[in-house]
């Protein structure tokens, strides 16, 4: 029985210790941080006119996507319309690589 309970305690102090540990070490290395490149690419923002002459926002967002082992850049456009809906859509979709 003590033996459970010395092994339960030592794995709660794991949970709550570690993690902070990991934190403070992350926050110390903000040069790492900095280097990585970022998720969404936005290329474009323009302003284009619907039927009733009334301006809609279109912007084109790059990501990469990974899909099992092959690498895609995933190009969207997305348009904010003016009665607050968004449509967006897939423009293209080309392999980048696999690893």
């Amino acid at each position: 029985m003590k033996k459970i309970f010395a092994l339960s305690v030592l794995l709660m102090s794991a949970v709550i210790f570690v993690p902070s540990a990991e934190a403070k070490t992350s926050s110390n290395n903000s040069a790492t941080n900095t280097s990585a490149a970022p998720q969404v690419r936005i290329t474009r923002n323009q302003i284009r006119y619907n039927r009733r002459n009334r301006p809609v926002r279109v912007v084109n967002s790059v990501r990469n996507v990974r899909v099992g082992r092959r690498i895609y850049r995933e190009t969207y456009q997305t348009r904010y319309q003016p009665n607050g809906r968004t449509v967006t859509r897939l423009i293209s979709r080309v392999l980048v690589g696999r690893y």
